[in-house]
């Protein structure tokens, strides 16, 4: 066993050479400290009521824009990427269509289970530390602190861009009290390209990009609203049913892509071969069985089936 007097560098270099074995796609740590500029960048999208029927995006402000408060003693948050892109897509041009992060079982359980075997490792390395697990579910603003720590940059449709990459994976958290050597931030390379603005259908993207109107977004049209879709986005939705890809599918740097190794992130059988009809008259029994253990059991088969419904009027 390793002591939690191991030199920074070592302990770092170790972390970072085990979290790639056990199959994260990258790694990179940032000093916990208050984000002061996110904060009000946050407090701001949160006034203009980008946030939607969001309500939870308001509460615990303080925590989500300072770890300390959220694992007290905290001094560091190493974020990690875990790729879900694959080149399978849905059979039928014309069925509903599926984001691709829904294709395997619901990666919150995935990655958490990986998250927690990585950090079960920390302490039988480093000794006894003091830290928590986060797979988007907890006030965390995963995506500002994995731009900190320069896993990626904030493209201009507000995901996480890597370099080396692209933008088709989870980020995850270890917030713990263990010193590393921190990494920094990168620069931007979006540069003059605007195809994802151009090819959002909702114009849910700012105009010079970087903000987005989440009440304007495909993903929480179809997830997050409880109520009934606005008509005015009748025909605005692009066939999607559950999700959205499109400004990740339009973005050059996602040319650097490639097919994850996760076998719970294999499509469920018949998944990808349903036609645009079976799925118009999809039963809940049918849902319950095709959607097992995944991420789009969250909207339950009424909500998928409302979905359905308004892309059939």
């Amino acid at each position: 066993m390793f002591s939690l007097n191991m030199d920074k560098k070592d302990r770092t270099q170790l972390l970072k050479q085990q979290a790639l074995d056990m199959g994260f796609m990258g790694i990179a740590i940032a000093k916990a400290e208050h984000m002061d500029e996110e904060a009000i960048r946050l407090e701001n999208w949160l006034n203009q009521n980008n946030h939607g029927e969001m309500s939870y995006l308001e509460n615990y402000f303080d925590k989500r824009v300072d770890p300390t408060k959220l694992v007290p003693g905290s001094k560091s948050v190493i974020s990690l990427m875990y790729n879900y892109f694959t080149e399978e897509q849905q059979e039928d041009p014309e069925a509903p269509q599926l984001a691709m992060y829904t294709y395997g079982k619901d990666y919150h359980k995935v990655v958490k289970k990986k998250l927690i075997h990585l950090y079960k490792w920390m302490s039988e390395q480093f000794g006894s530390i003091d830290g928590r697990c986060f797979v988007d579910s907890a006030p965390v603003l995963e995506r500002d602190w994995a731009r900190r720590s320069g896993l990626g940059w904030v493209g201009k449709h507000t995901l996480l861009v890597n370099p080396k990459r692209g933008s088709y994976f989870f980020l995850c958290e270890i917030i713990c009290d263990l010193e590393f050597e921190y990494d920094h931030p990168i620069k931007d390379h979006c540069g003059t390209c605007t195809r994802c603005i151009e090819a959002c259908p909702t114009d849910a993207i700012s105009e010079k990009g970087y903000i987005m109107d989440g009440s304007k977004c495909i993903s929480y049209l179809t997830i997050e609203l409880k109520n009934s879709i606005p008509e005015e986005f009748k025909d605005q939705m692009e066939n999607w049913m559950f999700g959205c890809d499109i400004c990740q599918q339009v973005c050059p740097w996602n040319k650097f892509s490639v097919p994850h190794q996760e076998d719970k992130f294999q499509p469920k059988e018949g998944l990808l071969t349903m036609k645009k009809q079976e799925w118009e008259e999809i039963t809940e029994e049918v849902f319950s069985t095709l959607f097992e253990g995944s991420a789009v059991k969250r909207t339950k088969y009424k909500g998928l089936k409302r979905n359905i419904d308004f892309l059939k009027k």
